[in-house]
């Protein structure tokens, strides 16, 4: 089992940057493939599934990462192994940004690394945290 726990959201002006964090424990022995993923509060609201929510960036056990075309460019994820946190750094925020960010890991990424845009309805990911919210105001 792998706990994951969400923090850094935060309302923001257009423009602006937040770093999220994602602390992991538990089963942390090993790397995962991580990934940060969004769904709009409306959505959560409604109860849309997990699996639909939007993926945003990923990255895998070999430190590879790949990013949605709406985030590239202004959007980092890492990781530091040694403190088991996952980040994303988000620039230039937009208000179709806002949404509450999610922090999944799995054992394994698909291979190639697919876009991460549908990837948890295509593949799934083993763990959730509970998110955190982010709100870009014009």
């Amino acid at each position: 089992q792998v706990q994951l726990v969400e923090s850094g959201g935060a309302s923001v002006q257009a423009g602006g940057s937040l770093r999220l964090s994602c602390a992991a424990s538990g089963h942390t022995n090993r790397r995962y493939c991580m990934g940060w993923f969004r769904q709009s509060p409306e959505k959560e609201r409604q109860g849309v599934a997990r699996v639909q929510r939007e993926g945003v960036a990923l990255i895998d056990s070999d430190g590879d990462s790949i990013y949605s075309d709406s985030v590239k460019g202004r959007f980092t994820i890492s990781q530091d192994n040694a403190k088991n946190t996952l980040y994303l750094q988000m620039n230039s925020l937009k208000p179709e940004d806002t949404a509450i960010y999610y922090c999944a890991a799995d054992f394994f990424c698909a291979r190639p690394l697919p876009t991460p845009d549908s990837y948890a309805r295509r593949y799934g990911m083993q763990y959730w945290g509970k998110g955190t919210l982010v709100n870009v105001s014009s």
